[in-house]
C-alpha cells in the first residue's frame, strides 16, 4: 500500500466527516435534537456494520470480554463523550468558538501518544499542531465578539470535546494491536450505540423514525460521514502514527467549509483560503520523509 495509501484513507475519512452537515441539518429540520441525531447516526452505523460484519467478515466478529475496555474507550469516553460535550459547549459558548476548542484535540492526541504510546514530539508535529489550530480559527473566523460570555463550563466541555474526540485514536491504536480495523469499529459503536440509547428518548419518536425522508438521511448518516469514514480512518491508523493521523484529519473543517460555499453559498473569505493553505501545509509538513544530511566521504591522496 505505501505511504501514501493510510494518508489518502486518513485525509478522505476526515473529508466525510466534513460532509456531516448535509444530514445533520436535514434530520434537525425533520424534528430530532441534536443528541437524537448523534444516537441516530450511532444506531444506523451498528447496524449496518452487523450486516457487513455477518456477510463478509464473520470471523472478525469476536472478541475477548477482557478487551472491552479498548471499546468502552472508543464508544464511551470518545464518541460518547465527545459529542455530550460539544453540544454542551455549544449551548453555553458560539459554535465558532466551540469549534476551535474540539479542535484541540490533535494537540492531545500528540501529548498522550508521547506519554502511552510512546510517539516521538519532535518539532515537526509541533508546528503542524500549531499550523492545524491557527488554520481552523481562521477557517471558522471565532471573535471574542461572538462570545460575549465566556464561561467556565463552555470552555472545559469545549476541551473535553476536544479530549474526547482525541482518544478513538489512542483507544482505537491500543485495539488495534488485537483486533482488525472492521472489529474496532463495530464494537464502537456498538457500545456507543447501547449506551446512548439508554440516555435518550429516539425510541419514542417511532412514528417520526419510518417517515421515507428520516430513513433516507438517517442511513445517509450512518453510512458516509459514520461507517465509511471510521473504517477508512481507522484502517489508516493502522498503519501510522496516532499524532501525524490526528493531524491530517484536521482536514474535515477546510471539507466541511468547501461543501457549505458549494452546497449552501455560504461566504469564503480571504481569511477562509490563508486557514485552508495553513492546514494544508501542516499536514504536508508532517508527512514529509525525514532526510539526513550526508556528509562526505574524506578524500585520501597518496
Amino acid at each position: 500500500m505505501g505511504k501514501i495509501g493510510p494518508i489518502m484513507m486518513i485525509a478522505v475519512s476526515a473529508a466525510l466527516w466534513g460532509s456531516i452537515a448535509i444530514f445533520v441539518r436535514k434530520l434537525a429540520i425533520l424534528g430530532f435534537t441534536s443528541m437524537e441525531i448523534v444516537t441516530l447516526r450511532v444506531v444506523t452505523a451498528v447496524l449496518l456494520l452487523g450486516i457487513i460484519g455477518i456477510i463478509k467478515y464473520p470471523g472478525q466478529m469476536k472478541i475477548h470480554f477482557v478487551d472491552s475496555k479498548y471499546f468502552i474507550g472508543t464508544g464511551i469516553f470518545s464518541i460518547v463523550l465527545f459529542n455530550w460535550c460539544y453540544f454542551t459547549s455549544i449551548n453555553q459558548l458560539s459554535l465558532s468558538f466551540s469549534v476551535i476548542l474540539l479542535y484541540t484535540a490533535p494537540t492531545f492526541v500528540v501529548i498522550l501518544s508521547y506519554l502511552f504510546l510512546k510517539e516521538k514530539m519532535d518539532s515537526r508535529k509541533i508546528i503542524s499542531v500549531i499550523g492545524t489550530l491557527i488554520g481552523c480559527v481562521l477557517i471558522v473566523g471565532v471573535s471574542l465578539k461572538d462570545t460575549p460570555s465566556l464561561n467556565l463550563v463552555g470552555i472545559l466541555t469545549g476541551l473535553g470535546a476536544g479530549f474526547g474526540y482525541a482518544l478513538y485514536t489512542i483507544f482505537g491504536k491500543f485495539a488495534l494491536a488485537k483486533y482488525r480495523p472492521f472489529t474496532v469499529t463495530f464494537y464502537t459503536f456498538l457500545v456507543a450505540a447501547i449506551t446512548l440509547l439508554l440516555f435518550t428518548d429516539l425510541i419514542e419518536k417511532g412514528s417520526l423514525l419510518i417517515n421515507r425522508e428520516v430513513i433516507l438521511y438517517g442511513v445517509g448518516l450512518g453510512l458516509f460521514p459514520t461507517v465509511i469514514a471510521y473504517l477508512l480512518y481507522t484502517k489508516g491508523l493502522e498503519r501510522m502514527e496516532s499524532s501525524k493521523a490526528s493531524i491530517i484529519a484536521t482536514v474535515e473543517p477546510v471539507a466541511a467549509t468547501l461543501l457549505s460555499v458549494f452546497l449552501y453559498n455560504e461566504n469564503f473569505g480571504v481569511l477562509q483560503f490563508v486557514g485552508t493553505v495553513i492546514i494544508l501545509l501542516s499536514v504536508i509538513l508532517v508527512n514529509l520523509p525525514k532526510t539526513t544530511l550526508k556528509m562526505p566521504k574524506r578524500l585520501h591522496y597518496k
